[in-house]
């Protein structure tokens, strides 16, 4: 594959739905949705390919981890998003599998003045499930189940808050998201 193939066919509408998915991930942490019409280059996922071809642009410093960073991954990133490739410490979205992402503490987890000035790190996972760890706090009405890599980390996250980072996980076409705002619990 080019880094010139693997975008939205018909972009204005495709990332209309992939932003509107992505929008109700973060406001139902747990929910799983499913985004269509990205084809980026391995280990790119689809969900991570159609996240960032939304939310990424010029203005956007993108820290790829691990094998995500790659020559066909920047190539396809750099065509279709724009986005300027930046150590952890500067990102606002990092891409990547858990362990490539660690130390968590790299990343920017806003300030008292800018909470928003924090990353939002696109965890890529071989699968994603409404099962193991127990979500509860804002936009989950009683509980929610997702399958995460760890809780430890996730439960220091919410802590945090209103600092914190953001989360997007993502198995192949599907998404969920965490906010700083779930409170983990072990399933």
């Amino acid at each position: 594959m080019s880094g010139l193939s693997g975008a939205f066919v018909d972009p204005a509408p495709e990332a209309a739905r992939a932003f509107r998915a992505a929008l109700r991930a973060m406001a139902r942490p747990g929910a799983i949705e499913r985004v269509e019409g990205a084809v980026p280059p391995a280990p790119l996922s689809p969900a991570a390919g159609a996240l960032l071809l939304t939310l990424a642009d010029p203005e956007t410093p993108l820290h790829l981890a691990g094998a995500w960073d790659c020559e066909a991954v920047r190539a396809w990133l750099t065509f279709h998003c724009g986005a300027p490739f930046v150590p952890a410490e500067r990102a606002m979205f990092a891409v990547g599998d858990w362990a490539s992402l660690q130390p968590l503490s790299r990343f920017a987890i806003g300030t008292a003045e800018y909470p928003d000035r924090s990353a939002t790190l696109i965890v890529e996972r071989e699968a994603l499930e409404p099962a193991g760890a127990r979500l509860t706090g804002p936009g989950i009405e009683r509980e929610a189940r997702l399958s995460l890599p760890e809780i430890d980390a996730f439960r220091a996250n919410a802590a945090l808050f209103p600092l914190g980072l953001d989360f997007y996980l993502c198995a192949g076409d599907r998404l969920a998201a965490l906010p700083r705002t779930t409170r983990v619990e072990a399933g």
